[in-house]
């Protein structure tokens, strides 16, 4: 296929034609996004609704931030625990675990995942290391900044559009992804070619996005955060509306009658400040026909009957235990118990990481196509994660102890389910070996059995 023409932009028509649409894409989905960033940070601006709250009683607002919670609650349990090949779970995969800890993805899939949940979406991109082509570069990208077209039928990128500002000239860059090739460009008074284009030949676009909530024939995701935006406002504005009327209410109000400014004197005949009188609660007047009277304090029960309900609801629509949302003092005794009040939690957990698990499956086989030159066999590396429950290290050591037991686990499959990795597992073998070899009684035993198991690092 011949090459394109070049305006004198450095871009073809086609090129220049999809930067400014996606670019537009980019700015129209900005507010969106960022509307679901202020609530992620608890920075939204709140309607008040019922009681007016003006200016100087501002800094009573109040913002309890359900949205984060939604986001980070099931996110701090999704911990990728290895990479496999199709029809062998026994070993992990060194050459992408290598890949996966030069490239900090044991931080940044974090990110990765957190970006997903507040904005339904999240990027990751693979590309070449001109520093180390052996290590090809895996990196998480910012859903603020990218614009993407879908080739609906074969279900891939058609192209992909990032644009971010240099924070140091201030001048709009971007980076255009096309199946082919990737081109890094520059807004100078318009779109122009900004350096030389990696001519990568892989045919798709290297680029993977992460779905939260995916839909069939949708490419936007949903937010994680989006059930519970509206119950957070309301949240927002009955606590604001409580810490005020407590407030107005942290001393009786007075009304009195009967009395004039000369009645407000000490002892001494000298005037008593109005702010004094109401402090001391007004001892004594000396109008004998002055009479002193309370106005009855409003009971702010309503506020706080309303928003633990409002809390309750929101754990019900999150799957959340009713714990997390302050809803009892008392945790779950046993690990049963535990596992049951999570099991809605856990469950979404491992819906959410049965997706992700794929998307990582295809960056990882991106960059072992980065790496070797080579498209590995289709589809045939698997991520696995740790469990999303929250057992105890002595709850599974435990477990893995009663099976071993049993005889239905070696000693290194204890190890396995305790998540060792092989450093470890080998820095045991040896420890084991080294106190196997100054034990008077097995080495007497190794004596009688003719020197037949010498160490212990069998199974």
């Amino acid at each position: 296929m011949a090459a394109l023409p070049l305006s004198t932009s450095g871009l073809s028509d086609d090129e220049l034609a999809t930067i400014k649409r996606l670019a537009g894409q980019v700015q129209n989905n900005l507010p969106g996004l960022m509307r679901l960033d202020r609530y992620f940070n608890g920075l939204q601006r709140l309607e008040h609704i019922g009681l007016a709250v003006p200016p100087e009683l501002r800094h009573f607002e109040t913002v309890v931030n359900v949205p984060r919670i939604s986001v980070v609650e099931p996110e701090r349990r999704q911990s990728l625990r290895a990479f496999y090949r199709t029809g062998d779970s026994t070993k992990e995969d060194p050459a992408l675990r290598e890949s996966w800890e030069y490239n900090n993805l044991g931080s940044e899939s974090s990110l990765c995942q957190t970006d997903e949940k507040v904005y339904g979406r999240s990027f990751v991109a693979v590309g070449t290391n001109p520093d180390d082509k052996a290590h090809p570069l895996v990196t998480v990208e910012s859903p603020l900044q990218m614009g993407y077209e879908v080739d609906a039928q074969r279900r891939r990128f058609r192209s992909v559009f990032r644009m971010y500002a240099d924070p140091t000239t201030l001048k709009t860059h971007g980076t255009l992804y096309m199946p082919n090739e990737t081109i890094p460009v520059i807004f100078d008074g318009g779109w122009k070619a900004n350096g030389p284009r990696d001519q990568h030949n892989l045919g798709v676009i290297p680029i993977v996005m992460f779905l939260n909530r995916r839909r069939a024939g949708s490419w936007a995701g949903q937010s994680e955060m989006s059930d519970v935006i509206g119950l957070t406002d309301g949240i927002a504005r009955l606590v604001t509306n409580l810490q005020i009327g407590a407030e107005t209410h942290a001393l009786p109000s007075w009304f009195l009658s009967g009395v004039k400014k000369e009645d407000f004197v000490d002892r001494d005949g000298n005037p008593v400040p109005v702010w004094e009188s109401y402090m001391t609660k007004i001892k004594a007047l000396t109008n004998s026909e002055a009479r002193v009277q309370q106005f009855q304090a409003g009971d702010l029960k309503n506020f706080t009957d309303a928003v633990n309900n409002m809390f309750a609801w929101c754990a019900a629509v999150l799957g959340l235990p009713t714990r997390y949302a302050g809803q009892q003092t008392v945790n779950p005794a046993t690990e049963g118990a535990i596992n049951a009040d999570e099991s809605r939690l856990i469950r979404n957990v491992e819906r959410m990481n049965a997706h992700d698990a794929d998307s990582w499956s295809w960056t990882m086989g991106l960059e072992e196509r980065f790496r070797t030159g080579e498209w590995g066999p289709s589809n045939s590396i698997r991520a696995i994660y740790h469990n999303p429950a929250t057992p105890t290290i002595s709850q599974i050591g435990d477990a893995a102890m009663k099976m071993r037991a049993e005889r239905v686990l070696s000693r290194e499959g204890v190890w396995d389910m305790l998540g060792w990795d092989e450093a470890r597992k080998k820095q045991e073998r040896d420890r084991l070996d080294a106190e196997a070899k100054g034990d008077p009684l097995l080495n007497a035993a190794r004596d009688l059995m003719g020197g037949a198991g010498a160490t212990t690092g069998g199974q």
